[in-house]
């Protein structure tokens, strides 16, 4: 099997300094950590990749089409305002996308984070489970390429 894509949007590299009443404590290298090893658990190979740019995410998710089995995204705030970023999901197609998030977006006092503009084209989305949303995420996306 081809490997899995972990891709993880903007701020994603502060965490457990920004906001852990929200986000909480844990690291992006604690998550990654973790799923490196279920991973090895699960017997397949994952990649890693984080940035604050956009197209910088686009270019990796381009790649994805070719290159993996499928990808578990944390896409951040690009969730609420990114058609590019859609529209790049929507053209790996049939790789397919596991839009994750840490906290509850839908349960957040902010209205706008209430709305997806990603999730119509992924293939599901797992949030406010803290860290273990991309573990789950991470089996989602398994289960999926396998049918696939």
């Amino acid at each position: 099997m081809k490997p899995v894509l972990i891709l993880n949007g903007p701020n994603l590299n502060l965490l457990g300094l920004r906001e852990p009443g929200v986000y909480g404590s844990t690291t992006l290298e604690d998550i990654e950590a973790e799923l490196r090893l279920l991973a090895q658990e699960l017997k397949i190979e994952l990649q890693f990749f984080q940035s604050n740019t956009e197209g910088h995410l686009i270019d990796k998710l381009h790649e994805a089409r070719t290159s993996c089995a499928g990808v578990v995204f944390n896409p951040g705030a690009y969730t609420h305002t990114s058609v590019a970023l859609r529209d790049a999901i929507s053209s790996i197609a049939p790789v397919p996308v596991v839009e994750v998030h840490l906290s509850n977006v839908y349960a957040r006092p902010d209205t706008f984070r209430h709305k997806s503009l990603l999730a119509p084209v992924c293939a599901g989305q797992i949030a406010g489970f803290g860290p273990a949303s991309y573990m789950l995420g991470l089996r989602a996306v398994l289960a999926i390429a396998k049918d696939n």
